[in-house]
């Protein structure tokens, strides 16, 4: 990637590298692609050329060049590779500009450099698991990856034939407790390695390998590879410090999961946006929780679905509690009522964004027991949302978990202020690494990891 002369280089000229700082950068810059950057990304080799002739504006040249390089290390290993221009409307998680000039020199300066490189990459354990399930995929890749497994009828414990041999040879690519013996029968050890593979993949861990399961092994490891980098790519786009009480919403695989000081205390199922009504990605904060809420419908929701039934069903409307309120513009928008019917349930939880989003619980329940949860408008349907209002609440003198459930049983639309607001951030991670070391994958149902990788491959040098 070639690296633009950064506007504060100018002032770096002052400084005179020593041996040992110029050999730790050409190491870190030889490194790069242990962060997902593509080999030679960075590459100090043509710079190190320079500052090892003999000729003093040849060094000068060099030094120059290797700073450049460094700076452009430090922007994109900090908060990744795309300018202001290239992310979508949907990725609202925005990474904090850095200019790392002032940085570099200051740890020049005052011999810091390798504890100011150290501290540029995210500060997370998810980032630096990722970085290691990407050296075990890379390592897959080196060796040929895996072959497709060959359609045919699901597999099940007890299945003999050529096409068990194969299943047990892939499942052992990604899963090193599984032992190879080539016996061409499904024995109870491989129903338990089916079972570990369909956990990783999100999938119904019923140790049947059915079409879902042979498409999610077939997935190739060049896709896999991607992914892991387009998230590890956007785990640069979160502030260096998260809060230590905050509630994340993984969009992909649809969870949510409650922090306190910095430990999960509690997780849930969520519904989260379909592909067409995408959840963006975002951080806010959580200020207030509406008990028993109406819903205003967004006009395009009125206009696409609940007029036409309305028009297919006269009555439909009245039936399911909506009722049409003038908006003195001669116009007029669709509001449900809060009740039994009301698709926000009883409870939301509202933060300030431009998308109109927000969690909040739904009368429909029998989602939450599927293993694919997308099926939203774009907003996160809970599975515990009266049990995060108690959690949001607590400590409250007044809004006791006793008040809720009365506030509740009332039927009494009432806007409650949290007492200290939480952060929360809607994620879209697609490769992460469980406590086990294994990395898990989801579909990427938005498209937004193949978006991401192209849209950085095309800053690349000669990609026009």
């Amino acid at each position: 990637m070639a690296a633009p002369r950064p506007p504060a280089l100018a002032d770096l000229s002052a400084i005179q590298l020593r041996p040992d700082q110029i050999d730790l950068l050409r190491q870190t810059l030889s490194d790069a692609y242990l962060h997902g950057f593509e080999p030679g990304a960075f590459s100090p080799d043509q710079a190190i050329g320079l500052l090892q002739a003999r000729d003093p504006r040849a060094q000068s040249a060099g030094q120059t060049q290797l700073i450049s390089l460094t700076l452009a290390y430090a922007r994109a290993v900090r908060t990744g590779r795309l300018p202001a221009s290239g992310f979508m409307n949907e990725w609202g998680l925005r990474p904090a500009p850095y200019d790392p000039a002032p940085d570099f020199a200051a740890a020049a300066q005052q011999d810091r450099l390798a504890e100011w490189l150290a501290s540029l990459p995210p500060p997370y354990t998810g980032y630096q698991t990722l970085q290691k399930g990407l050296a075990t995929y890379r390592e897959i890749a080196a060796r040929g990856g895996w072959a497709p497994l060959p359609a045919g009828p699901d597999l099940k414990e007890g299945a003999k034939g050529a096409r068990v041999v194969a299943l047990e040879a892939r499942l052992a690519l990604e899963d090193p407790t599984v032992a190879v013996d080539g016996a061409p029968i499904f024995d109870a050890a491989l129903t338990q390695a089916v079972q570990r593979a369909q956990k990783r993949f999100g999938l119904n861990p019923n140790g049947i390998v059915d079409k879902r399961t042979i498409a999610a092994l077939n997935v190739p490891v060049e896709r896999r590879l991607d992914q892991i980098q387009a998230n590890m790519e956007r785990w640069r786009w979160l502030p260096q410090t998260l809060p230590a009480d905050r509630i994340q919403v993984n969009v992909a695989a649809a969870i949510l999961s409650v922090f306190h000081h910095d430990v999960p205390s509690l997780t849930m199922r969520a519904v989260t946006g379909r592909p067409g009504d995408e959840t963006p990605m975002l951080s806010s904060m959580i200020h207030s929780i509406v008990l028993n809420p109406p819903w205003n419908v967004p006009p395009s929701i009125a206009a696409k679905e609940l007029w036409p039934k309305e028009r297919a069903s006269p009555g439909y409307l009245a039936r399911n509690d909506f009722i049409v309120i003038p908006t003195g513009d001669g116009g007029s928008r669709l509001q449900q009522k809060a009740g039994p019917k009301a698709a926000l349930g009883q409870v939301k939880f509202d933060f300030n964004n431009p998308y109109g989003v927000y969690l909040h619980d739904t009368p429909s329940r029998s989602k939450f027991d599927s293993f694919s949860r997308l099926a939203s408008h774009g907003c996160v349907r809970l599975q515990k949302p009266i049990e995060l209002a108690k959690a949001l609440m607590e400590g409250d003198p007044t809004w006791t978990p006793e008040m809720i459930d009365q506030t509740i049983a009332s039927g009494d639309t009432v806007r409650a202020k949290l007492p200290q607001q939480i952060a929360v951030f809607l994620l879209y991670w697609t490769a992460y690494v469980t406590p086990d070391g294994q990395v898990n994958f989801r579909d990427d149902p938005y498209g937004w990891d193949r978006e991401l990788v192209q849209r950085i491959a095309a800053l690349r040098p000669g990609s026009a």
